[in-house]
């Protein structure tokens, strides 16, 4: 089931602190519960991605994402996930998900994200996203600027922008 109840809490907390500008990291503090975990008693993998989920709806309330998009009728999609995981994290754990506004190019939105334990570093992501509307894909540059934000993305990462560019290598659909 989707955690609604941790999403609702991310979001109340959310709206009481101050807009960052786009780079700056946003902070959560989350526990791993039983229902958080496999069968290995590790924190599930597909649940970390719905964590993600709960940290960037967090910047997204912080920054008015999530008005502009009910404002103008459009919607947000996860478009491609890049994970690397390091360190075990397991049941009662306290964690620290840092999430950022990476960069922008022409069709996507770039997240980057990490879940930290005790100075040192779980799990880290980079998150593309789509914003849609009537007439397909948003120009991130046009959401960005609905905002009040300069319209001209900061330089991405380079690993991120590698990452991009082997996502137009991958064929789609699959060859199999």
């Amino acid at each position: 089931m989707y955690p609604v109840i941790r999403l609702a809490s991310e979001m109340a907390r959310a709206r009481n602190l101050l807009s960052p500008p786009a780079g700056e990291t946003h902070v959560s503090r989350m526990r791993v519960w039983p229902w958080d975990i496999d069968v290995f008693m590790d924190l599930n993998n597909g649940r970390l991605l719905t964590l993600f989920d709960i940290g960037r709806f967090g910047l997204f309330t912080r920054m008015g994402i999530l008005k502009q998009l009910k404002a103008n009728g459009w919607y947000g999609t996860v478009a491609g996930t890049c994970i690397r995981y390091r360190r075990r994290i397991t049941v009662f754990q306290h964690l620290e998900l840092r999430t950022r506004l990476a960069g922008w190019d022409d069709r996507f939105i770039y997240f980057e994200q990490a879940f930290w334990r005790d100075g040192e570093c779980c799990a880290h992501a980079a998150i593309r996203t789509a914003i849609t509307g009537g007439k397909g894909i948003v120009p991130p540059s046009e959401m960005i600027a609905t905002l009040g934000h300069n319209p001209a993305s900061p330089a991405l990462p380079d690993w991120i922008e590698a990452w991009s560019e082997a996502e137009t290598l991958r064929p789609w659909p699959p060859a199999f």
